[in-house]
């Protein structure tokens, strides 16, 4: 299982910008926003656990998995995300799913073909670096908002 460890820790790794912003995140940020992008800070937090449960879900096949994606329905901020401690405990919960998923592949399974209507048809490992850069992705928003925004 040498792949699977190492995208175990990938993730692991890359998770770790998110986790820096969420360490200094206050409730009054989660309203922020950086004109004139609609997202505040509160949505962002909520969108990055919908698309890791959802990756989870989807990507992985982790039937045990249970989302409900707002955000991805909604696709735009409705004003609801601004409860700091449901954010992290579903930042958690979301996190946590995605390592059990990625724990459970074996290093074959990482060439197997994934179809998605959001990006597809890739390979497992190719779909992996999709979650990581939305992730990080986001993470770069949120600082920069939290930083600058109203």
């Amino acid at each position: 299982m040498e792949t699977t460890k190492y995208f175990y820790d990938a993730y692991q790794e890359a998770r770790t910008r998110l986790q820096l912003v969420l360490n200094v995140l206050t409730s009054e940020d989660l309203a922020k926003k950086l004109q004139p992008c609609p997202n505040s800070c509160g949505f962002l937090l909520r969108h990055i656990g919908d698309v890791e449960l959802l990756f989870s879900k989807n990507v992985f096949k982790l039937d045990d998995v249970q989302v409900k994606a707002k955000t991805v329905m909604d696709q735009r901020d409705t004003g609801e995300w601004i409860n700091l401690s449901e954010l992290e405990e579903y930042l958690s919960h979301s996190f946590k799913m995605v390592l059990s998923a990625i724990a459970q592949q074996d290093d074959e399974s990482w060439e197997e073909l994934i179809e998605t209507k959001e990006f597809g048809t890739k390979t497992k490992a190719e779909a992996f670096g999709r979650i990581i850069s939305h992730t990080a992705y986001h993470a770069g928003q949120l600082a920069i908002i939290q930083k600058y925004g109203a």
